[in-house]
């Protein structure tokens, strides 16, 4: 880059885009609608357990799972960026060796050892990815729920099931969205 700016190839984008924090649009809306769904859950709980009344808390209801969602879908961004470049070293020797598997032999010798090679980054890239998403998505609400959990049935039991609801959901994501800064 002597001299002035160097336009990045398209290879190079996308090997960019592969490592950077941003999700595509597909795994926004997938741990948004997710993170929705397991942040919806304490209203049942709140509702049918300590008896909270549907219709005289629902604004609060709405804007605590809002919130709940948003921290959740946060900690689900963090945890998959971490575990996908782990994942992506564990899987490279067998995505090499199934890539490689899949070329027949008139493949094989028409192709440069670039293409190969790079055909065998996207696929490490893509198992990776979709294990990274999974795992994250599982390992969030499995903890978010725990912690829904701990704190509404045991550390806020004796308190006014308003006031234990608003607490337990606001702790359980902030500590989920916590807990996945720190993963390393």
């Amino acid at each position: 880059m002597a001299g002035g700016s160097k336009k990045l190839t398209k290879e190079e984008e996308l090997l960019l885009q592969d490592f950077s924090r941003n999700v595509s649009t597909k795994s926004s809306a997938l741990f948004y609608g997710n993170a929705f769904i397991v942040s919806a859950i304490p209203i049942w709980v709140f509702w049918r357990i300590h008896q909270m009344d549907l219709f005289q808390t629902g604004i609060l209801f709405g804007l605590m799972t809002i919130i709940s969602t948003w921290l959740v879908a946060f900690a689900y961004k963090n945890v998959k960026f971490v575990l996908k470049h782990k994942i992506a070293l564990k899987r490279e020797d067998a995505v090499s060796r199934e890539v490689l598997k899949k070329l027949t032999d008139a493949d094989n010798k028409k192709m440069s050892r670039k293409e190969k090679d790079e055909r065998i980054l996207w696929q490490k890239n893509e198992v990776a990815d979709y294990e990274a998403t999974t795992f994250s998505i599982f390992y969030n609400n499995a903890l978010y729920l725990f912690l829904i959990i701990l704190a509404s049935f045991f550390f806020l039991k004796s308190f006014n099931p308003t006031f234990n609801y608003v607490l337990s959901v606001a702790m359980a994501g902030g500590l989920l969205a916590l807990f996945s800064t720190g993963t390393k």
